[in-house]
């Protein structure tokens, strides 16, 4: 018997409300099919399952609100019966009696009210029994609806980077970057492409820091239970701002295995999907390092905050140019200046200056990434 559990959609997540099931009792499913829609403090996010099964008995009724780790499905393995297995009795949801007058929301309403910025069940539904439908929210975003969500994804932060901030000693480095070379390439390249295809720099940036990663392993994972513990692959947290404020990381997955087009095309959708409220369950694991860029916002740096339990974040600020020294002459090229924020539990400021180092010398030579 496959005990499937609520999982963990982020370090700052302790329980998850159900918003829906995708499967019923009876149902095959396979490893990464979308099972359930779980509401968390950030976002309502689809959970896929991780394993092949067929369904046997929903635990929790939507709407149940419950703690990370509580089963809250069983499927059969493959052999199993029916007729031979137990049923378990539903989960405890928290909060019972508030959940209940919880009003109902349909997905399409609850990923547009996080377009918008408003809290769904704050709207009054028109639907059959109440539901709240996209129209709903659409009327509610016109007469100014109540920002819950965004004061609950205010708290997930504040908790989350409190607890950063008291627990891992941060350093910080950083490096300014000469991109002459590499958008003059990136031009070059960009000119044979069609305009969806073209690549922005944020492709170049990312896919540098995940081949860095390879030569400096200590800053790809995670600080558990006393020690570093590496991650499998390199995973990516990408810090994505919302529009009604907020941010999320979700993950790029095998950032550098993938040729510049695929991280870029992985990128748009993750960002468009972050923005639409559509995360799946896998993209809000554990990644090994976070980079954050404020380039658009014409911060010169960003000394970001590590997302916990990781070890690492890098942040990149604005490519403008600025004065540069070059061959003992001063002239002008575009920079980016690069920071690196780290444990000192895990590593230290020596490896981690040869990081940064390595991130700078894969940008000089475009062709590498």
């Amino acid at each position: 018997m496959i005990e499937f559990k609520l999982p963990s959609l982020g370090a700052d997540m302790d329980y998850g409300t159900l918003l829906e099931w995708r499967i019923k009792p009876g149902d095959r499913v396979r490893r990464g099919q979308v099972v359930a829609v779980v509401d968390t403090a950030k976002a309502a996010v689809d959970v896929e399952a991780w394993q092949d099964g067929e369904v046997f008995q929903l635990l929790l009724e939507p709407g149940g609100k419950v703690p990370v780790g509580t089963v809250i499905a069983l499927l059969l393995e493959e052999g199993e019966s029916a007729q031979n297995a137990i049923r378990r009795p539903m989960a405890t949801a928290t909060a019972t009696s508030d959940v209940e007058e919880r009003p109902k929301v349909s997905p399409a309403a609850r990923r547009r009210a996080m377009e918008l910025g408003i809290d769904p069940e704050a709207v009054r539904g028109s639907g059959p029994h109440g539901v709240v439908t996209l129209e709903d929210v659409e009327r509610a975003s016109v007469s100014g609806a109540t920002t819950d969500r965004a004061d609950a994804m205010r708290q997930a932060i504040a908790l989350s980077m409190t607890r950063s901030k008291r627990e891992i000693p941060h350093y910080y480095l950083s490096e300014t970057i000469p991109l002459a070379g590499a958008l003059s390439w990136l031009q070059a390249l960009n000119a044979g492409l069609p305009p969806e295809q073209r690549l922005l720099p944020a492709a170049l940036l990312l896919k540098a820091v995940a081949l860095a990663l390879r030569e400096y392993p200590e800053f790809n994972g995670c600080w558990k239970n006393g020690r570093f513990e590496p991650v499998s692959g390199i995973h990516l947290g990408v810090a994505i701002s919302l529009r009604q404020g907020g941010l999320v990381a979700p993950i790029l997955r095998d950032v550098a295995d993938k040729p510049l087009a695929g991280v870029m095309a992985d990128l748009t959708d993750l960002v468009m999907r972050a923005r639409s409220g559509s995360l799946r369950s896998s993209e809000l694991g554990e990644a090994g390092l976070t980079v954050t860029s404020l380039g658009d916002q014409s911060a010169d740096a960003v000394f970001g905050v590590i997302y916990p339990p990781q070890v690492a974040l890098v942040g990149f600020g604005r490519i403008a140019e600025r004065p540069w020294v070059e061959n003992g002459n001063l002239c002008v090229r575009p920079t980016v200046t690069a920071c690196l924020a780290a444990d000192h539990r895990a590593n230290d400021g020596h490896s981690g200056a040869r990081l940064l180092g390595e991130v700078d010398r894969l940008l000089q030579d475009p062709e590498r990434l």
